[in-house]
């Protein structure tokens, strides 16, 4: 790729090592904090099970009367030791503290005020706090244990997907909620759990605003030129041939933000008013003049 560097931005330390464990530790213990925290205001005094083993914990509660941080540390100990029996140590090593601290910001924090009663906002809040804490857990190279050890045990076991395997385990665990707090309940539990994954995903790619642009045209060097001095952006030739005529030509491929796209187009218009742009959305770009990432 051609590169310009009009930008110039500090070099940022790279996070490796100590510091590099120091801020996955902290990640870790954060997101396990705003989880308990959406845990304890939103899903469980509004009885709303979306899966996993904090699912189970509502409906413990629900129908022992059993202290929640106490069932998750109940099953997240020997799904720990099965973690490590079938994944290995590492993988039982990042999982420890979030399976450990997870209960204990649940049962610390289990006497807040509850903001609301209303389970159709429970479901949305508590899905939105959960799926921020689980982020950062994830962001911090970190786990919460639980069904997502259960789920990799299964997928090593018996070949299926992980996504299948997490359907699977969060799907029994809303057809409890559905004997146990009722249809309605597990409706809610949906909810909730669609929310969290969004979240979660949004934390793991990010918030897009970077479009990706690929631009055929017979007059690619005059179009290159003009990006790189007029809207300067660095590019990449891609060697592409013509899938009808089997022609060798040049693709250009620009990585731009949103607020570029108006000017990258008139660009292009501006020397060849008949080339092909297509233009996509980057969910996430690391590099110069965009994310840097240690």
């Amino acid at each position: 790729m051609q590169k310009i560097n009009s930008r110039n931005k500090p070099p940022l330390i790279p996070l490796n090592g100590p510091l590099r464990h120091t801020v996955d530790i902290a990640l870790i213990l954060i997101g396990s904090l705003i989880t308990g925290l959406a845990f304890n205001l939103f899903f469980l005094p509004n009885r709303i099970a979306s899966g996993g083993v904090s699912g189970l914990s509502v409906l413990a509660e629900a129908w022992f009367g059993a202290e929640p941080a106490f069932t998750q540390w109940a099953l997240n100990i020997p799904l720990f030791i099965l973690g490590v029996i079938f994944l290995g140590k590492q993988y039982g090593i990042r999982s420890l503290l979030g399976s450990f601290v997870l209960p204990l910001f649940i049962f610390l924090t289990k006497d807040g005020p509850v903001p609301t009663t209303n389970p159709l906002l429970a479901s949305i809040y508590g899905g939105i706090g959960v799926g921020l804490g689980l982020g950062l857990v994830f962001r911090g190279r970190g786990s919460t244990g639980g069904l997502t050890i259960a789920a990799q045990i299964i997928q090593k076991l018996t070949g299926f997907s992980f996504s299948l395997s997490v359907v699977l385990l969060d799907g029994t665990v809303i057809t409890l909620a559905a004997f146990v707090l009722g249809m309605e309940q597990a409706m809610y539990a949906l909810i909730g759990l669609f929310v969290t994954g969004r979240v979660i995903n949004a934390l793991e790619v990010g918030f897009s605003t970077t479009k990706v642009a690929y631009i055929i045209s017979d007059h690619t060097e005059d179009i290159s030129q003009a990006i790189l001095n007029d809207l300067d952006r660095g590019l990449t030739k891609l060697n592409a041939q013509g899938g009808y005529t089997g022609d060798n030509r040049t693709v250009l491929m620009v990585v731009v933000g949103q607020n570029e796209i108006t000017r990258l187009k008139a660009i292009v218009r501006s020397v060849d008013p008949s080339a092909f742009v297509i233009i996509t959305e980057a969910h996430e770009v690391l590099g110069e003049g965009f994310k840097r990432e240690a």
